[in-house]
């Protein structure tokens, strides 16, 4: 525990400083998603608005995953190199920059490379804060830690969009600076927190070469569980609410659906940080992907909307108990120098399978509306399955970790 804090500190002063550090971020985090998620729902509208074709727009929303799925392990090596600090930092005054550059007079092209910037922009900010967490937090804590990090984001997430919805795209422009000027805010706690700064512990050695990754079975379970949430998160993003206007659903209730799978996860978000510290950690995120998976099964045979609805709340139960569970399995045991690649890892397979999904759910959901969903299903369980394999001998619960090296002996390793 001495370890992540400087100076003599003792453990009631660690204690108060983690707490501090998680609040901070938490913060940072919700800030940051609710500038992303201001514009999000109204970008391609503004966009065909200024004359670019809908096949383009499409592809300028797809650039925001592309420059994650490019850039996160990148972002991680140098998270590792420099500290988590100076990228947090920079990402967030990235993304405002960006966005207040959307106000210029630019092409279609411009848009996609400002688009791709927001994306790197925000891919890094999140490894860097999860990294932080991983090296900052003792694990028997950091399933709470990680849930109240996911809890500001699924709180910006909801904020964003009604906010922007109610300026509306006619003042675009407006919400451009708003981006903007929440990013620069979101900055602030991060420059001048101390906790922030005493916590971005730098492990280079002086011959400046980086610890190596270890990737091994408990790493690659963790991976396979970020995976089908990308799976499931494209299908969502792409055919959710065209799945919904088919059943008859209104503008309203649509947007009430988003809204219901948000607001769950921060009213459960103790709940399922405490079982993560205390609980079998693989149990839950198996048992929530079994949750989610099943969801997926029923939505296409589902006629009424509010029922939709209703069952989102079991959507966002299922995450709950996924994302904080396979945070601590992919960082328990690691050493605090791998953490930003490990997290660049993680989060770029999440990435990955979120575009992918995406792209191939929409050209599926033209077939048959009930199709992405129905494959979707035996591919997460598939996951999970695998995810049990690879996990037999991998601790389940935080307190026997300790005493035992993380998954098997590792069958790869990466060279940095």
């Amino acid at each position: 525990m001495a370890d992540v804090i400087e100076g003599n500190l003792g453990k009631g002063h660690h204690e108060i400083g983690a707490e501090k550090l998680v609040r901070r971020l938490s913060m940072v985090v919700l800030l940051e998603w609710m500038g992303a998620g201001i514009v999000l729902p109204l970008l391609p509208i503004y966009l065909k608005d200024q004359g670019i074709s809908t096949g383009f727009v499409g592809v300028t929303m797809a650039a925001f995953y592309f420059a994650g799925l490019c850039l996160q392990y990148p972002a991680g090596h140098l998270v590792d190199r420099i500290g988590k600090r100076p990228i947090l930092i920079g990402g967030l005054i990235a993304y405002g920059a960006a966005s207040l550059a959307y106000l210029l007079p630019t092409g279609p092209w411009i848009f996609l490379v400002l688009r791709f910037i927001q994306g790197a922009a925000a891919g890094a900010v999140e490894v860097a804060a999860l990294a932080l967490v991983s090296s900052a937090i003792p694990l028997d804590e950091r399933g709470q830690a990680t849930s109240k990090i996911y809890s500001g984001m699924f709180i910006g997430i909801f904020l964003g969009p009604v906010f922007g919805a109610a300026v509306g795209v006619h003042h675009m422009g407006l919400l451009f600076v708003f981006t903007a000027v929440i990013c620069t805010i979101a900055a602030i706690p991060v420059i001048t927190s101390s906790a922030i700064r005493a916590h971005d512990k730098i492990h280079v050695p002086e011959e400046g070469a980086l610890e190596q990754v270890r990737i091994d079975k408990a790493m690659v379970g963790a991976m396979l569980i970020g995976s089908t949430l990308g799976l499931a998160t494209g299908v969502y993003e792409a055919c959710w609410s065209m799945l919904m206007e088919a059943k008859g659903a209104s503008a309203f209730q649509i947007g009430l659906s988003w809204a219901v799978f948000s607001l769950p996860y921060i009213f459960l978000v103790r709940i399922t940080g405490w079982m993560t510290d205390h609980w079998d950690r693989r149990y839950m995120a198996v048992g929530g992907v079994t949750i989610s998976m099943c969801l997926f099964l029923m939505w296409p045979h589902i006629n009424s909307p509010n029922v939709m609805i209703g069952l989102n709340i079991f959507e966002a139960i299922a995450y709950s108990l996924i994302l904080p569970s396979a945070q601590s399995i992919l960082t328990g045991g690691r050493p605090d120098e791998v953490m930003g690649r490990v997290q660049g890892i993680y989060a770029t397979s999440n990435t990955a399978t979120i575009a992918f999904s995406a792209v191939a759910a929409g050209f599926l959901f033209g077939v048959g509306n009930w199709i992405p969903f129905t494959l979707t299903a035996p591919l997460g369980i598939g996951s999970a399955v695998a995810a049990v394999v690879l996990w037999r001998k991998v601790p389940g619960r935080v307190a026997d970790v300790e005493s035992h090296h993380v998954g098997e002996a590792p069958f790869h390793h990466h060279e940095h």
